[in-house]
């Protein structure tokens, strides 16, 4: 099992966090970094005045922002599947009536 495991240190900001993941997971855990990093660094950028609590906070809204798009759009998404499938249920019940 602990083969599986790998210990690796993610950089956010100017602090690095040394998590154990699965080995698999090792690029999704990099790219994460790399995106909230590059986040951050805009934020920094645009508010250079700004407290590195605030603009952490701000970059972690802008994700948190994203993923309730994403979720959103997949509730949609889904509910638009399901009217499909009643439309073709009804559709194919008229056709056998007919």
């Amino acid at each position: 099992m602990m083969k599986d495991k790998l210990s690796i240190n993610i950089k956010i900001g100017s602090r690095i966090y040394p998590i154990s993941i699965n080995r698999e997971e090792e690029e999704r855990y990099r790219i994460a970094a790399k995106m909230l990093n590059e986040t951050v660094n805009q934020y920094r950028e645009q508010f250079n005045n700004s407290d590195t609590q605030d603009i952490l906070a701000m970059a972690a809204f802008q994700f948190v922002l994203k993923y309730v798009d994403v979720e959103q759009k997949n509730d949609q998404e889904s509910l638009l599947d399901a009217i499909e499938d009643v439309n073709d249920e009804i559709t194919d019940f008229l056709k056998e009536k007919s």
